[in-house]
């Protein structure tokens, strides 16, 4: 007889003998997924036996996650900033410490009611882009990306949270061809250095879109990018906030400034520089 019991510790011995750690909780996660079946239940009624069909889809995304594909592709599904996304192999998996970058935001204009016009370059999932548009009603927002396949996801999530009117979706080359001003522009470019990317956990290194990840030998091409755009697109004003990697703000503090800009850090919630806030230097 196959039961939750019986099915939860065979594909816990699955996913811890692929490295993955918190394998049970994972298990119950993917479980209750396939089941509808709340947590409650699944512990307090262990012997409850499992319909054929319900079976075969657990072991196969159990079988996926083994694989090390990321628990966010497995479930169509992440939760950014209290909302969930839907997500796909064609998009990074948003992280928390990207929220910094709406926390930043929400500083930078603390009055929700302004009428904000947001570009998102590199859009994604659209994330950001979703997020502050949920907290500034009357804004209005546009999102770039390379990726049909992302502005899809992208599409799919302004809809899903009602966003659809007040967000454009654009398919493009980060700054270029876009006219501005912005008020509040958004980004969270690859920042990656080529070599290091095969150090990566295995979910990010095979999984996920190495395009939103490779930022060149030094991780700094697409910001040497999109900083030349970004004095013409940032209205009176606006402040800019572009996410970068551990170890990285020096130097893009440089560049930033040398692209006459004024320059502040934002830390994450682990203490990691991780936002870059960028406004016009007064004359």
């Amino acid at each position: 007889m196959t039961t939750i019991a019986r099915v939860l510790c065979a594909a816990t011995r699955r996913l811890r003998a692929a490295g993955i750690e918190g394998a049970r909780a994972e298990a119950r996660l993917l479980l209750r997924h396939v089941t509808g079946l709340p947590p409650e239940v699944l512990v307090a009624d262990r012997d409850r036996s499992l319909e054929a069909e319900a079976l075969g889809r657990f072991e196969a995304l159990v079988a996926r996650r083994a694989a090390r594909e990321p628990m966010a592709y497995v479930l169509g599904e992440r939760e950014f900033w209290s909302l969930p996304l839907t997500v796909g192999p064609g998009v990074l998996v948003p992280r928390p410490e990207t929220e910094t970058l709406v926390e930043a935001a929400l500083e930078a204009f603390p009055d929700r009611t302004v009428p904000l016009r947001i570009l998102d370059l590199g859009t994604g999932s659209g994330c950001l882009l979703v997020a502050l548009l949920r907290e500034y009603p009357n804004a209005v927002g546009v999102g770039v990306d390379r990726s049909a396949e992302a502005l899809g996801l992208a599409a799919d999530n302004a809809r899903r949270h009602g966003l659809a009117g007040r967000a454009l979706l654009v398919r493009g080359d980060w700054g270029r061809a876009l006219a501005g001003p912005f008020e509040l522009i958004v980004a969270n470019p690859p920042y990656v250095a080529s070599s290091e990317l095969a150090d990566l956990a295995p979910e990010v290194a095979r999984h996920e879109p190495r395009a939103a990840l490779d930022g060149g030998p030094d991780g700094l091409d697409a910001y040497r990018a999109i900083l030349p755009d970004l004095g013409r697109l940032l209205g009176p004003g606006g402040v800019a906030c572009l996410e970068i990697g551990a170890g990285q703000a020096a130097v893009l503090s440089v560049l930033a400034e040398a692209a006459d800009f004024r320059v502040a850090v934002r830390p994450d919630l682990a203490g990691i520089p991780r936002c870059l806030l960028l406004r016009h230097r007064t004359p």
